[in-house]
């Protein structure tokens, strides 16, 4: 096997088809989602091969090795645990499923080309994280449209929110069945 070809898992289904398909649509200032399962990496096609993406402490962007005792923060505050990156882009694709993805383009004004690539490349060095806040969506989507917005971050608030509504009524429907006394006659 010569050394441009990469070892496919076993344990993973391979992409390789697919994700060379995605790499040769690619245009510079794209953004590209890398399926991880349970969540979807992001970063930004910069050309000659190369994405730029925030990573976090252990290179989780790259190999999805993550610590949960670092994936959120208290109340809010961020931390300097990642890293903006340029990489190859089959480097950060490994096992995952590669996708052009500029869907947000349907609700935000793409920046030029150009003034992606310069926004991502500005920012490679340490930055601030934050999963809910200032994650790797967050950082691609202002590349491109100058607005830090992850849907993925979004939709596990709202999640949160409906459980939190779910709790409250379950506990003034008990509370008030509790405190509900029979009327005698």
């Amino acid at each position: 096997m010569s050394g441009t070809q990469k070892t496919v898992s076993r344990r993973y289904p391979d992409y390789t088809e697919h994700n060379q398909s995605t790499y040769n649509e690619l245009e510079r200032g794209d953004l590209v989602e890398f399926d991880r399962g349970r969540y979807s990496h992001w970063g930004v096609y910069v050309g000659d091969g190369h994405i730029v993406h925030m990573t976090g402490d252990g290179n989780d962007g790259i190999n999805a090795n993550f610590d949960s005792g670092k994936l959120f923060t208290i109340c809010g505050t961020e931390f300097n645990k990642a890293f903006v990156k340029k990489d190859n882009f089959w480097d950060v694709t490994q096992d995952s499923k590669a996708i052009k993805n500029n869907s947000k383009d349907r609700k935000c004004n793409p920046l030029s080309a150009e003034e992606i690539v310069e926004r991502a490349l500005a920012r490679i060095g340490n930055i601030t994280y934050n999963v809910l806040w200032k994650n790797c969506e967050h950082f691609a989507a202002w590349c491109r449209y100058d607005v830090e917005w992850s849907e993925q971050a979004n939709k596990f608030l709202s999640w949160l929110s409906v459980g939190a509504l779910a709790v409250s009524a379950f506990g003034i429907i008990f509370g008030a069945a509790r405190h509900r006394r029979p009327q005698h006659q």
